[in-house]
Protein backbone atom coordinates (compact mmCIF):
# COMPACT_ATOMS: atom_id res chain seq x y z
CA UNK A 1 0.00 0.00 0.00
CA UNK A 2 1.36 3.72 -0.91
CA UNK A 3 1.76 6.16 2.13
CA UNK A 4 -0.92 8.44 0.83
CA UNK A 5 -3.27 5.48 1.14
CA UNK A 6 -2.38 3.92 4.52
CA UNK A 7 -2.70 7.68 5.95
CA UNK A 8 -6.17 8.02 4.81
CA UNK A 9 -6.95 4.44 6.28
CA UNK A 10 -5.02 5.27 9.22
CA UNK A 11 -7.53 8.65 10.03
CA UNK A 12 -10.46 6.84 9.07
CA UNK A 13 -9.59 3.98 11.64
CA UNK A 14 -8.77 6.95 14.38
CA UNK A 15 -12.00 8.85 13.42
CA UNK A 16 -14.46 5.66 13.37
CA UNK A 17 -12.56 4.64 16.67
CA UNK A 18 -12.75 7.85 18.74
CA UNK A 19 -16.39 8.36 17.56
CA UNK A 20 -17.90 5.21 18.78
CA UNK A 21 -17.44 6.33 22.64
CA UNK A 22 -18.01 9.94 21.89
CA UNK A 23 -21.53 9.38 21.28
CA UNK A 24 -22.45 8.30 24.60
CA UNK A 25 -20.36 11.40 25.75
CA UNK A 26 -22.59 13.87 23.87
CA UNK A 27 -25.65 12.02 25.31
CA UNK A 28 -24.70 12.02 28.74
CA UNK A 29 -23.77 16.03 28.05
CA UNK A 30 -20.22 14.52 28.98
CA UNK A 31 -18.29 16.34 25.79
CA UNK A 32 -16.12 18.25 28.40
CA UNK A 33 -15.11 15.26 29.88
CA UNK A 34 -13.42 13.75 26.40
CA UNK A 35 -11.27 17.15 26.21
CA UNK A 36 -9.89 16.69 30.34
CA UNK A 37 -9.39 12.33 30.00
CA UNK A 38 -7.97 13.34 26.43
CA UNK A 39 -5.10 15.64 28.53
CA UNK A 40 -5.25 13.83 32.05
CA UNK A 41 -4.17 10.84 30.77
CA UNK A 42 -0.69 12.05 30.11
CA UNK A 43 0.78 11.74 33.58
CA UNK A 44 -0.07 8.07 33.02
CA UNK A 45 1.53 7.71 30.05
CA UNK A 46 4.68 9.61 30.82
CA UNK A 47 4.99 7.42 33.93
CA UNK A 48 4.61 3.80 32.48
CA UNK A 49 7.09 5.33 29.67
CA UNK A 50 9.58 5.84 33.23
CA UNK A 51 8.61 2.10 33.89
CA UNK A 52 9.14 0.00 30.73
CA UNK A 53 11.31 2.70 28.41
CA UNK A 54 9.69 1.42 25.78
CA UNK A 55 7.29 3.81 23.90
CA UNK A 56 5.26 1.17 22.10
CA UNK A 57 4.95 -0.98 24.97
CA UNK A 58 1.24 -1.78 25.80
CA UNK A 59 1.61 -0.97 29.74
CA UNK A 60 1.64 2.55 27.97
CA UNK A 61 -2.53 1.66 27.30
CA UNK A 62 -2.43 0.12 30.60
CA UNK A 63 -0.66 3.62 32.20
CA UNK A 64 -3.30 6.24 30.32
CA UNK A 65 -6.43 4.25 31.22
CA UNK A 66 -5.31 4.46 34.59
CA UNK A 67 -4.93 7.91 34.38
CA UNK A 68 -8.52 8.23 32.78
CA UNK A 69 -10.24 6.46 35.72
CA UNK A 70 -8.67 8.24 38.46
CA UNK A 71 -9.33 11.58 36.33
CA UNK A 72 -12.98 10.56 36.32
CA UNK A 73 -13.07 9.24 39.84
CA UNK A 74 -11.67 12.90 41.37
CA UNK A 75 -14.05 14.67 39.09
CA UNK A 76 -16.78 12.77 40.55
CA UNK A 77 -15.22 12.56 44.18
CA UNK A 78 -15.43 16.48 43.95
CA UNK A 79 -19.04 16.91 42.68
CA UNK A 80 -20.28 14.77 45.44
CA UNK A 81 -18.88 16.55 47.81
CA UNK A 82 -21.62 19.45 46.18
CA UNK A 83 -19.39 22.45 46.85
CA UNK A 84 -18.94 22.45 43.11
CA UNK A 85 -20.62 21.50 39.81
CA UNK A 86 -18.98 18.95 37.18
CA UNK A 87 -17.59 21.71 34.79
CA UNK A 88 -16.04 22.99 37.46
CA UNK A 89 -14.82 19.89 39.10
CA UNK A 90 -13.32 18.81 35.19
CA UNK A 91 -11.53 22.36 35.00
CA UNK A 92 -9.67 21.43 38.40
CA UNK A 93 -8.38 17.96 37.66
CA UNK A 94 -7.66 18.09 33.66
CA UNK A 95 -5.56 21.18 34.04
CA UNK A 96 -3.43 19.67 37.53
CA UNK A 97 -3.06 16.04 35.95
CA UNK A 98 -2.32 17.49 32.26
CA UNK A 99 0.46 20.05 33.89
CA UNK A 100 2.08 17.43 35.85
CA UNK A 101 2.60 15.25 32.46
CA UNK A 102 4.08 18.12 30.91
CA UNK A 103 6.49 18.65 33.90
CA UNK A 104 7.48 15.39 34.08
CA UNK A 105 8.18 15.61 30.13
CA UNK A 106 10.25 18.48 30.16
CA UNK A 107 12.17 17.55 33.28
CA UNK A 108 13.04 13.89 32.77
CA UNK A 109 12.03 13.04 29.10
CA UNK A 110 13.64 15.98 26.72
CA UNK A 111 15.63 13.71 25.13
CA UNK A 112 13.17 11.45 23.82
CA UNK A 113 10.17 11.03 21.30
CA UNK A 114 7.89 12.08 23.84
CA UNK A 115 7.33 15.69 23.58
CA UNK A 116 4.27 18.14 24.36
CA UNK A 117 3.91 19.33 20.15
CA UNK A 118 3.52 15.25 19.63
CA UNK A 119 1.00 14.79 22.24
CA UNK A 120 -0.88 17.93 21.56
CA UNK A 121 -0.63 17.83 17.49
CA UNK A 122 0.64 14.36 16.14
CA UNK A 123 2.04 14.02 12.92
CA UNK A 124 -0.07 11.30 10.59
CA UNK A 125 2.63 12.34 7.37
CA UNK A 126 4.97 9.88 9.51
CA UNK A 127 2.46 7.41 11.04
CA UNK A 128 3.04 4.80 7.93
CA UNK A 129 6.75 4.88 8.55
CA UNK A 130 6.24 3.50 12.22
CA UNK A 131 5.94 -0.38 10.94
CA UNK A 132 4.38 -3.18 13.35
CA UNK A 133 6.20 -6.31 12.51
CA UNK A 134 5.91 -10.00 13.96
CA UNK A 135 8.83 -12.48 13.58
CA UNK A 136 10.15 -10.23 10.49
CA UNK A 137 6.60 -9.80 9.03
CA UNK A 138 5.48 -6.55 8.16
CA UNK A 139 1.85 -6.06 9.20
CA UNK A 140 1.51 -2.26 8.51
CA UNK A 141 2.06 0.87 10.43
CA UNK A 142 2.02 0.69 13.86
CA UNK A 143 -0.91 3.13 14.57
CA UNK A 144 -3.39 1.06 12.18
CA UNK A 145 -2.71 -1.80 14.00
CA UNK A 146 -3.30 -0.39 17.16
CA UNK A 147 -6.14 1.74 16.58
CA UNK A 148 -7.79 -1.41 14.52
CA UNK A 149 -7.38 -3.59 18.02
CA UNK A 150 -9.05 -0.42 19.95
CA UNK A 151 -11.98 -0.38 17.30
CA UNK A 152 -12.48 -3.99 17.67
CA UNK A 153 -12.65 -3.64 21.63
CA UNK A 154 -14.93 -0.46 21.44
CA UNK A 155 -17.48 -2.32 19.40
CA UNK A 156 -17.78 -5.86 20.79
CA UNK A 157 -18.05 -3.38 24.04
CA UNK A 158 -20.86 -1.29 22.45
CA UNK A 159 -22.88 -4.34 20.71
CA UNK A 160 -22.30 -6.62 24.09
CA UNK A 161 -23.06 -4.01 26.03
CA UNK A 162 -25.76 -1.63 24.48
CA UNK A 163 -28.90 -2.29 26.21
CA UNK A 164 -27.00 -1.32 29.25
CA UNK A 165 -25.24 1.54 27.89
CA UNK A 166 -28.59 2.77 26.45
CA UNK A 167 -30.18 2.59 29.72
CA UNK A 168 -27.58 3.85 32.08
CA UNK A 169 -27.50 6.65 29.39
CA UNK A 170 -30.87 8.19 29.10
CA UNK A 171 -32.24 6.68 32.79
CA UNK A 172 -29.50 6.28 34.86
CA UNK A 173 -31.65 6.00 37.97
CA UNK A 174 -33.69 3.53 36.42
CA UNK A 175 -30.93 1.26 35.15
CA UNK A 176 -29.87 0.94 38.79
CA UNK A 177 -32.79 0.03 40.17
CA UNK A 178 -33.22 -2.73 37.81
CA UNK A 179 -29.79 -3.66 39.11
CA UNK A 180 -27.32 -2.44 35.84
CA UNK A 181 -24.38 -1.01 38.03
CA UNK A 182 -24.21 2.76 35.98
CA UNK A 183 -21.80 3.44 37.94
CA UNK A 184 -19.66 0.45 36.50
CA UNK A 185 -20.63 1.16 33.19
CA UNK A 186 -20.07 4.66 33.56
CA UNK A 187 -16.37 3.91 34.21
CA UNK A 188 -15.99 1.40 31.98
CA UNK A 189 -16.77 3.42 29.18
CA UNK A 190 -14.17 6.04 30.57
CA UNK A 191 -12.02 3.56 30.76
CA UNK A 192 -12.66 3.18 26.72
CA UNK A 193 -12.38 6.57 26.08
CA UNK A 194 -8.90 6.94 27.61
CA UNK A 195 -8.12 3.71 26.08
CA UNK A 196 -8.90 5.18 22.42
CA UNK A 197 -7.19 8.60 23.55
CA UNK A 198 -3.78 7.20 24.04
CA UNK A 199 -4.31 4.81 20.88
CA UNK A 200 -5.04 7.87 18.86
CA UNK A 201 -1.76 10.22 20.75
CA UNK A 202 0.70 9.55 18.62
CA UNK A 203 -0.70 9.46 15.03
CA UNK A 204 -2.75 12.73 15.96
CA UNK A 205 -2.39 14.15 19.02
CA UNK A 206 -4.68 15.23 21.80
CA UNK A 207 -6.59 18.13 20.35
CA UNK A 208 -7.99 15.47 17.23
CA UNK A 209 -9.03 13.84 19.48
CA UNK A 210 -11.08 15.70 21.22
CA UNK A 211 -12.83 16.99 17.83
CA UNK A 212 -13.32 13.39 16.62
CA UNK A 213 -14.85 12.67 19.85
CA UNK A 214 -17.54 15.44 20.16
CA UNK A 215 -17.71 16.99 16.62
CA UNK A 216 -18.92 14.01 14.63
CA UNK A 217 -21.17 12.61 17.35
CA UNK A 218 -22.87 16.35 17.80
CA UNK A 219 -23.93 15.81 13.95
CA UNK A 220 -25.47 13.14 14.36
CA UNK A 221 -27.35 14.07 17.42
CA UNK A 222 -28.61 16.93 15.15
CA UNK A 223 -29.74 14.74 12.49
CA UNK A 224 -31.59 12.24 14.49
CA UNK A 225 -32.30 10.75 17.86
CA UNK A 226 -32.48 7.19 17.53
CA UNK A 227 -29.65 5.81 19.02
CA UNK A 228 -28.35 2.84 16.64
CA UNK A 229 -28.66 5.36 13.63
CA UNK A 230 -26.78 8.00 15.71
CA UNK A 231 -23.84 5.54 16.00
CA UNK A 232 -23.81 4.62 12.49
CA UNK A 233 -24.12 8.50 11.15
CA UNK A 234 -21.07 9.70 13.67
CA UNK A 235 -19.14 6.62 12.33
CA UNK A 236 -19.61 7.86 8.62
CA UNK A 237 -19.20 11.65 9.59
CA UNK A 238 -15.96 10.96 11.09
CA UNK A 239 -14.89 9.11 8.19
CA UNK A 240 -15.44 11.99 6.06
CA UNK A 241 -13.90 14.22 8.26
CA UNK A 242 -10.68 12.04 8.10
CA UNK A 243 -10.86 11.71 3.90
CA UNK A 244 -11.97 15.64 3.44
CA UNK A 245 -8.95 16.38 5.87
CA UNK A 246 -6.44 14.68 4.51
CA UNK A 247 -7.23 16.28 1.57
CA UNK A 248 -7.59 19.53 2.60
CA UNK A 249 -4.29 18.97 4.10
CA UNK A 250 -2.48 17.86 0.62
CA UNK A 251 -4.33 21.15 -0.95
CA UNK A 252 -3.66 23.56 1.48
CA UNK A 253 0.13 21.98 2.44
CA UNK A 254 -0.82 22.11 5.82
CA UNK A 255 -1.27 20.16 9.60
CA UNK A 256 -2.94 16.22 8.35
CA UNK A 257 -4.55 16.51 11.78
CA UNK A 258 -5.70 20.18 11.93
CA UNK A 259 -7.44 19.57 8.84
CA UNK A 260 -8.84 17.02 9.81
CA UNK A 261 -10.45 18.73 13.48
CA UNK A 262 -11.89 21.74 11.03
CA UNK A 263 -13.32 19.51 8.50
CA UNK A 264 -15.18 17.84 11.27
CA UNK A 265 -16.21 21.58 12.88
CA UNK A 266 -17.61 22.48 8.93
CA UNK A 267 -19.80 19.12 8.78
CA UNK A 268 -20.64 19.44 12.50
CA UNK A 269 -21.68 23.73 11.46
CA UNK A 270 -23.64 22.15 8.37
CA UNK A 271 -25.63 19.65 10.79
CA UNK A 272 -26.21 22.97 12.91
CA UNK A 273 -27.44 24.64 9.82
CA UNK A 274 -29.14 22.18 7.56
CA UNK A 275 -30.55 19.29 9.66
CA UNK A 276 -34.19 18.90 8.66
CA UNK A 277 -35.71 18.87 12.05
CA UNK A 278 -33.69 21.02 14.36
CA UNK A 279 -31.54 22.66 11.90
CA UNK A 280 -31.08 26.71 12.36
CA UNK A 281 -32.49 27.36 9.01
CA UNK A 282 -35.75 24.59 9.20
CA UNK A 283 -36.30 26.30 12.89
CA UNK A 284 -36.14 29.35 10.89
CA UNK A 285 -38.88 28.36 8.16
CA UNK A 286 -40.71 26.57 11.28
CA UNK A 287 -41.23 29.92 13.36
CA UNK A 288 -41.86 31.74 10.19
CA UNK A 289 -44.72 29.42 9.25
CA UNK A 290 -45.69 29.57 12.96
CA UNK A 291 -45.99 33.12 13.12
CA UNK A 292 -48.20 33.45 9.19
CA UNK A 293 -50.11 30.22 10.82
CA UNK A 294 -51.03 32.74 13.96
CA UNK A 295 -51.30 35.84 11.67
CA UNK A 296 -53.84 33.89 9.54
CA UNK A 297 -55.81 33.05 12.43
CA UNK A 298 -56.10 36.85 14.02
CA UNK A 299 -56.98 37.73 10.57
CA UNK A 300 -60.10 35.91 10.22
CA UNK A 301 -61.08 36.08 13.63
CA UNK A 302 -60.74 40.17 12.91
CA UNK A 303 -63.24 39.67 9.61
CA UNK A 304 -65.38 37.60 12.14
CA UNK A 305 -66.22 40.21 14.43
CA UNK A 306 -66.52 43.07 12.06
CA UNK A 307 -68.24 41.24 9.22
CA UNK A 308 -71.91 42.57 8.60
CA UNK A 309 -71.34 46.06 10.56
CA UNK A 310 -71.49 49.54 9.15
CA UNK A 311 -67.83 50.05 9.95
CA UNK A 312 -67.35 46.54 8.15
CA UNK A 313 -65.85 48.63 4.86
CA UNK A 314 -63.11 50.23 6.99
CA UNK A 315 -62.07 47.40 9.76
CA UNK A 316 -61.91 44.53 6.34
CA UNK A 317 -59.43 46.61 4.43
CA UNK A 318 -55.79 45.12 3.83
CA UNK A 319 -54.70 48.65 4.06
CA UNK A 320 -56.46 48.93 7.45
CA UNK A 321 -55.28 45.73 8.85
CA UNK A 322 -51.61 46.80 8.45
CA UNK A 323 -53.06 50.27 10.87
CA UNK A 324 -55.26 48.68 13.25
CA UNK A 325 -53.48 45.37 13.84
CA UNK A 326 -49.57 46.98 13.67
CA UNK A 327 -48.50 44.16 11.07
CA UNK A 328 -45.82 44.92 8.26
CA UNK A 329 -46.98 45.21 4.96
CA UNK A 330 -45.38 41.94 3.62
CA UNK A 331 -46.73 39.90 6.81
CA UNK A 332 -49.70 41.02 6.18
CA UNK A 333 -49.75 40.22 3.03
CA UNK A 334 -48.54 36.70 3.28
CA UNK A 335 -51.38 35.96 6.12
CA UNK A 336 -53.92 37.44 3.73
CA UNK A 337 -52.20 34.93 0.80
CA UNK A 338 -52.29 31.92 3.92
CA UNK A 339 -56.10 32.73 4.18
CA UNK A 340 -56.82 32.94 0.65
CA UNK A 341 -55.04 29.56 -0.60
CA UNK A 342 -56.96 27.89 2.39
CA UNK A 343 -60.60 29.13 1.03
CA UNK A 344 -60.84 31.00 4.17
CA UNK A 345 -61.18 34.60 2.28
CA UNK A 346 -61.66 35.92 -0.60
CA UNK A 347 -61.11 39.62 -2.13
CA UNK A 348 -64.03 42.25 -3.18
CA UNK A 349 -62.29 45.20 -4.32
CA UNK A 350 -60.13 46.44 -1.85
CA UNK A 351 -62.16 44.49 0.77
CA UNK A 352 -61.60 40.97 2.78
CA UNK A 353 -64.47 38.93 3.12
CA UNK A 354 -65.04 35.80 4.95
CA UNK A 355 -66.20 32.49 3.13
CA UNK A 356 -68.01 29.48 5.16
CA UNK A 357 -65.16 27.63 5.88
CA UNK A 358 -63.40 30.86 7.09
CA UNK A 359 -66.65 31.54 9.68
CA UNK A 360 -66.00 28.23 10.39
CA UNK A 361 -62.35 28.69 11.19
CA UNK A 362 -63.05 31.68 13.09
CA UNK A 363 -65.38 29.91 15.50
CA UNK A 364 -62.97 27.30 16.05
CA UNK A 365 -60.29 29.28 16.65
CA UNK A 366 -62.35 31.42 19.41
CA UNK A 367 -63.05 28.55 21.43
CA UNK A 368 -59.13 27.24 21.24
CA UNK A 369 -58.64 31.14 22.29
Amino acid sequence: MSPSFEIQLIAIVVAVTCALPGVFLVLQRMAMMSDAISHAILPGIVIAFFITQDLSSPFMIVGAAAAGVLTVALVEALRKTGLLKEDAAIGIVFPALFSVGVILIAKYAGDVHLDVDAVLLGELAFAPFDRFTVGGLDIGPRALVVMSAILVVNVVFITVFFKELKLTTFDAALAGTLGFAPVLMHYVLMGLVSVTAVGAFDAVGSILVVALMVAPPAAAFMLTRRLKPMILLSCAIGGQSAIGGYWMARWLDASIAGSMATVSGLLFLTAVLLAPERGLISMARRQRGQRVEFGSKMLVIHLYHHEGLPEAEKECRLDHLEDHLRWEHAFASRAVRSCKSQGWIRREGELLVLTSAGRDHAREALVEL
